[in-house]
């Protein structure tokens, strides 16, 4: 459930080369991961797709200084600014960048090619126009920090009364999966991330990490519940998962924050 946005790579690292602490190559090397190729469509000026070298100079050279992530779901369109046309695309794909400086956003296109056993993944990020307002229902870093530290409570003792966080073979691959996002969190935002940042982005993974568990869980791996009590445990989550994609956002925002800060 919780694995990394696309969109907070591209954020993150982009971000990092707009203030030119990464040189181009090592930025596109960390956006791209383990996918086989990234492009960006509809940049003004270029008639096709182009690579996220060029793409990221061109948004520089348009007046991009900054760029924020949002990741909205059907009732919470978290991180977004308008119009409709692009909130719809991002609400599709459940993510998006919006470009600070300019009035443009990136929303993605994954694409699955070849065969059952070496399928490499290949993204279209889709140029957009957007409204250039504050993004909605994003907090700030300490915001988020304390409202992490609540729900990471609230989290704990929705599983324990719904009896989810017992041992066993499933509760230990969850912790193990936890501690590997973790470490991987120290790597998730680039040069120039304020440490807190990191703090509240490896908290929202945890507080992901137990959801996670509850949810898995509850589909009969280690705990098979009726329907009903399946909608129970994602009605009484739900609040919790909400806060951990706040504090995502607000991880990957904070850096053009903090520069939108000081500028005032």
């Amino acid at each position: 459930m919780f694995s990394e946005p696309r969109s907070g790579r591209v954020a993150a690292w982009g971000n990092a080369l707009l203030a030119g602490l990464v040189p181009p190559d090592d930025a596109v090397v960390a956006i791209v991961g383990e996918d086989a190729v990234h492009r960006v469509a509809g940049l003004p000026g270029e008639s096709g797709p182009v690579g996220l070298t060029l793409a990221l100079g061109r948004l520089r050279a348009l007046g991009v200084s900054g760029l924020r992530v949002a990741l909205p779901v059907p009732g919470h369109p978290l991180g977004l600014s308008g119009p409709p046309e692009f909130n719809a695309r991002a609400l599709e794909a459940e993510e998006a960048v919006v470009c600070h400086g300019a009035a443009f956003g990136l929303v993605p296109e994954v694409r699955e090619a070849g065969p059952a056993g070496d399928v490499h993944v290949e993204v279209v990020w889709h140029c957009l126009p957007v409204r250039e307002a504050p993004p909605a229902d994003v907090p700030s870093l300490g915001e988020a920090e304390r409202e992490l530290a609540e729900a990471l409570r609230e989290a704990t003792e929705v599983l324990t009364r719904l009896d989810v966080a017992g041992s066993g073979p499933v509760a230990e691959a969850a912790v193990d999966a936890y501690r590997a996002r973790a470490e991987r969190g120290r790597e998730v935002l680039a040069p120039g991330y304020p440490p807190r940042a990191v703090r509240v982005l490896e908290l929202a993974q945890r507080v992901g990490a137990l959801i996670s568990l509850a949810l898995d869980q509850g589909r009969g791996h280690g705990g098979a519940v009726s329907a009903s009590e399946m909608a129970a445990r994602g009605e009484a989550l739900r609040p919790v998962e909400r806060t951990a994609r706040r504090a995502q956002v607000a991880a990957y925002n904070s850096v053009v924050e903090e520069r939108e800060r000081g500028a005032r």
